[in-house]
């Protein structure tokens, strides 16, 4: 049985032949860099945070060395990415340094405005990352985990959260209108000389009804159709890199 996962999808969708470079040529092109390993650090001592919050007490999650977390997450997802992918892994010490500053003043606004956030009252907290894994046509399955990596300007990122939603209604058996969709946007840097104050913590929810859903399902139906047989086997494609015009990062440099 053929897996999908969003990330498979997102990659077909944002430039075919690097999909292909990765799912059908087993080329793993993309080595990760400082945003996606700040990113899961910062995201990860968060959590830790969150589930001694709902769990226990906030006397007791207040009490968490947030910063002295962060700088193990950094430091082990450095280790980890630099065993992996060795020198093709290009993150110095200066990025480090400075990544983790920032990190600290997000902790520190995340603190102060976690209850706006974060309601602990009537609140259950049912998991940080919830497996989906739900059957679809053509010998196929949707799998991912839900999660909180998520960035406003992204289209890609925005898709996510609708298919992760439509998923989950189904894998729960209820009613997609009982979900609703929210992130936090975590803002490393602030703006400069701007006449009004800046938040680094921002909540946003993306337009997430039917027609929404039904655009991004589409879209994967496409990517189902093109890409896989009736076995849930991957079709291969000769796909062309992308046009200069796209500035496409992802192909120019395979």
């Amino acid at each position: 049985m053929g897996k999908i996962s969003y990330s498979q999808f997102a990659m077909w969708d944002k430039c075919p032949y690097t999909w292909k470079a990765n799912y059908v040529d087993k080329a793993e092109t993309f080595k990760g860099n400082i945003y996606t390993l700040f990113g899961s650090a910062i995201h990860e001592t968060i959590q830790a945070y969150l589930v001694c919050y709902y769990e226990r007490t906030i006397k007791e999650a207040d009490a968490l060395p947030l910063h002295d977390i962060l700088i193990y997450r950094m430091k082990e997802l450095y280790k980890e990415s630099k065993e992996r992918y060795g020198d093709e892994f290009e993150v110095d010490q200066k990025e480090m340094i400075e990544f983790t500053n920032d990190g600290f003043a997000i902790i520190d606004e995340f603190l102060k405005r976690k209850g706006s956030h974060f309601k602990k009252k009537d609140t259950e907290l049912v998991g940080i990352e919830m497996n989906l894994n739900y059957k679809l046509p053509k010998n196929m399955r949707f799998v991912g985990f839900m999660e909180n990596k998520y960035m406003k300007a992204d289209k890609n990122k925005t898709n996510q959260l609708l298919l992760y939603k439509h998923f989950m209604a189904k894998q729960l058996e209820i009613s997609e209108d009982k979900i609703d969709v929210e992130y936090l946007i975590l803002k490393r840097r602030l703006y400069e000389n701007m006449m009004y104050p800046q938040k680094r913590i921002q909540a946003f929810s993306p337009a997430s009804g039917k027609p929404s859903v039904n655009k991004v399902m589409n879209r994967l139906q496409e990517f189902m159709d093109e890409c896989y047989d009736d076995k849930g086997k991957i079709i291969s494609h000769n796909y062309e890199k992308c046009e200069p015009h796209k500035k496409c990062r992802s192909c120019k440099d395979l």
